[in-house]
């Protein structure tokens, strides 16, 4: 029997440090490649651009792979106690980007009576670097479209945050901390209505048509990548929302979520202090089956916005709703309240998780702030949405430069509360 050797790799962007891996490892014996799973990357790392089953394929075909193996967690310890390989390789980086890492390979070979094989890092290699080409160079409206059902899938909860600008649509874009290890970013746009409104000085009653939005989404479209999930209000009439599906589908967004009311939009946050009119749970439906009916893919997405607790109705009728959208093809459920304990979000979660344990629930913590994401991955949300923190933000600051620039006639004492010039220009890509 030939000795195994094990290299456990993502693949999304394949260079010639990978292919050395390879072509050295094959010099031991049969080479397995563990290739990390959407779900195993996308907890530490940016969704890969190719699906699991495309990586295979690529891998599967590069000279000296003997198997590729799927690796469902960051860490290789399982995959080597379940496949014991008599060597594992890796570049000599992760001394100092992944410490931890290979101090756990060491122990789980010794254990099974292996050995760590070291090599050179690659020099003039650096994944993070092609990985922000491939940003710079962009995406594909049908690659876009189709990430939001793979985040969905590989994450435990979808991070989405409002966009209304280009410029903030590059913030969302490249912002990201690292916390315990884990890289945190923000995984999707939400495009609001509410925000879009606004940032024009009108009101948001639906007043802002869905060919001026579309403009100026298409700002943001043009320097992002990740996929963005579009405030369809209500909809309005079932004949001009089967157009509005095609023509968010064919410009590549994954998602639009429809609100189940009718007449003058008010926006929800007003809860009962202004006339809200709920629709009928049979017309509404009749919405979501129309556009189902309409879209070409089978990526995109239409999510039902329940408004029961908005209108003031109980938990019953929210359930109900939400059985009857989903019977008539909604591919997510959100809940929506203004409820600032976040109480009845929890019940409707932990119920309607008793019934469907697959169709995503969103939920937009606006009142409820105080919650955190895990407690909302643990009542059963998929998908939480910071809908109107951006424009929210801006608003104050420019306020405050313009009052401090009158107050002191001069912008001496403004200029330090504002970005510098010189990195506004080095901002935007192509600008030198």
């Amino acid at each position: 029997m030939n000795q195994t050797i094990y290299i456990g790799m993502i693949a999304d962007i394949i260079h010639p440090g990978l292919i050395n891996i390879i072509r050295e490892a094959a010099k031991y014996g049969d080479v397995l490649v563990g290739l990390l799973t959407d779900q195993a990357v996308a907890e530490h790392k940016r969704l890969p651009y190719m699906s699991y089953e495309q990586r295979k394929e690529v891998v599967e075909n590069i000279k000296g792979v003997t198997k590729v193996l799927p690796q469902e967690e960051w860490s290789y310890v399982n995959n080597l106690r379940k496949y014991k390989p008599n060597f594992i390789i890796h570049g000599d980086d992760w001394k100092t980007h992944d410490a931890k890492l290979r101090e756990d390979i060491f122990e789980v070979m010794k254990e099974i009576g292996g050995e760590v094989i070291e090599i050179p890092y690659t020099q003039g290699i650096n994944s993070s670097s092609l990985n922000k080409d491939i940003i710079a160079i962009g995406t594909t409206p049908d690659i876009r479209l189709k990430s939001l059902r793979r985040l969905i899938a590989a994450k435990s909860i979808v991070r989405v945050l409002e966009a209304h600008s280009g410029l903030s649509g590059l913030i969302i874009e490249n912002v990201e901390v690292i916390r315990n290890d884990r890289r945190l970013a923000f995984d999707a746009m939400w495009s609001s209505s509410l925000t879009d409104s606004t940032s024009k000085g009108k009101p948001d009653i639906e007043a802002v048509d869905l060919t001026t939005r579309l403009q100026d989404l298409n700002n943001v479209l043009e320097c992002t990548t990740k996929p963005i999930i579009f405030d369809g209000d209500t909809g309005g009439k079932i004949e001009h929302f089967v157009f509005t599906v095609r023509t968010l589908e064919r410009h590549g967004i994954s998602a639009v979520i429809i609100e189940d009311k009718t007449g003058l939009k008010k926006n929800s946050l007003f809860g009962t202090d202004v006339v809200q009119t709920q629709d009928s749970i049979e017309d509404f439906c009749a919405k979501i089956k129309a556009g189902k009916n309409a879209q070409v893919t089978s990526d995109f997405m239409i999510i039902a916005r329940i408004e029961s607790l908005i209108c003031g109705k109980d938990m019953t009728d929210a359930l109900e709703r939400a059985e009857a959208y989903v019977a008539a093809g909604a591919d997510s459920i959100m809940i929506h309240s203004k409820n600032k304990t976040g109480e009845d979000i929890k019940t409707f979660c932990l119920e309607f998780r008793k019934k469907n344990t697959v169709i995503p629930i969103v939920v937009v913590p606006t009142t409820f702030h105080h919650i955190t994401e895990d407690e909302l991955q643990q009542w059963g949300a998929s998908i939480v949405i910071y809908a109107n923190h951006m424009l929210r933000a801006s608003y104050p600051a420019m306020l405050k430069v313009a009052t401090t620039i009158l107050e002191h006639q001069r912008a001496s004492e403004a200029d330090k509360l504002c970005m510098p010039v010189k990195e506004i220009l080095e901002l935007i890509p192509g600008t030198k």
